[in-house]
């Protein structure tokens, strides 16, 4: 059973940045996010098993900012011609494949992440997820302002030593 709540909680900050980059209209971002939860709340039992949830709310989002764009153009009093068509589907072609870029890279940061130490998820998590301060990690984690330096450190390098390899064996 899902929590909704939590995912949405969990969920809806990252969204909300994620579908800014696709618009500037924050009223029909915010209601293509709540489009995306009712129809994953709706359809949860016919959904299966849906492996990455949140790789589900991204594409989910992805495609109804695009219908909202698509739904859009129809509504526009200017008069739609060869050139302005030509631009719209380069556009949209454009939002897709960096829509693509972006789901491919997040499941490798997040596959690069799974396989950091579990102190070493924690602080990425706490600093970039959470937000927090080098003086909050030290009390949270029980260690000194140094060491949540080092830790962090070694943390970004490894993250960034997975992705090196992984970059090479791509080519």
């Amino acid at each position: 059973m899902i929590d909704f709540k939590l995912l949405y909680n969990n969920n809806i900050d990252n969204l909300l940045a994620f579908g800014s980059r696709f618009t500037t209209d924050n009223e029909m971002l915010k209601d293509c996010i709540q489009d995306v939860f009712v129809k994953f709340y709706v359809k949860r039992d016919s959904l299966g098993s849906v492996r990455n949830i949140e790789n589900y709310l991204y594409i989910s989002l992805r495609n109804r900012i695009n219908d909202e764009f698509r739904r859009n153009a129809h509504l526009c009093d200017g008069e739609i011609t060869d050139s302005s068509m030509r631009i719209m589907a380069e556009t949209e072609e454009f939002n897709h494949e960096q829509m693509e870029r972006q789901v491919a890279l997040t499941n490798n940061i997040e596959k690069y992440f799974n396989k950091l130490s579990p102190r070493q998820r924690q602080i990425i998590h706490l600093y970039y997820v959470e937000q927090r301060k080098y003086d909050d990690i030290c009390r949270i984690m029980g260690i000194n302002y140094q060491s949540v330096r080092n830790l962090m450190h070694r943390s970004i390098c490894r993250l960034r030593e997975y992705a090196v390899v992984n970059e090479k064996m791509r080519y």
